[in-house]
């Protein structure tokens, strides 16, 4: 059974473990080097001052996250938010990420954010289709 729930700074272990081959297998995160542990805890941290951060947990284990951004830093921006999403690379393809997405598009909701933006480097077929499947 997967749940979802608000990410902590005790997550970012597990978190730091899943973006890290992100970072060093592909080009979609424009990182060139994996956070630490603690530069992943300061994120979250930061993160959840003002939106949500969301892991997925099965049996103990984070095995996904979310989390919404500034889209850009202006008062005229105040009701949008950018999303990002990452699956543990042997969890991907089983529903996760919807049920990731499905909260956070929940919480941002209550939040009054109403447009929400999912950036993707391009050629990214599987994050195209899935945001065209979540009808983004």
């Amino acid at each position: 059974m997967i749940t979802i729930r608000i990410a902590t700074v005790e997550d970012a272990e597990s978190i730091q473990k899943i973006y890290a081959p992100y970072v060093l297998n592909t080009t979609i995160t424009f990182e060139l080097e994996p956070p630490t542990v603690k530069e992943m805890a300061d994120r979250i941290s930061h993160t959840l001052e003002k939106y949500p951060y969301l892991v997925a947990v099965e049996e103990g284990e984070v095995i996904g996250y979310a989390y919404a951004g500034t889209l850009y830093d202006r008062r005229a921006y105040d009701h949008s938010a950018e999303l990002s999403i990452y699956i543990d690379d042997g969890k991907r393809h089983k529903g996760i990420g919807h049920l990731l997405y499905n909260a956070l598009i929940d919480y941002l909701t209550r939040m009054n954010i109403t447009n929400l933006y999912g950036c993707i480097t391009y050629p990214n077929d599987a994050s195209i289709a899935f945001h065209e499947k979540i009808r983004f």
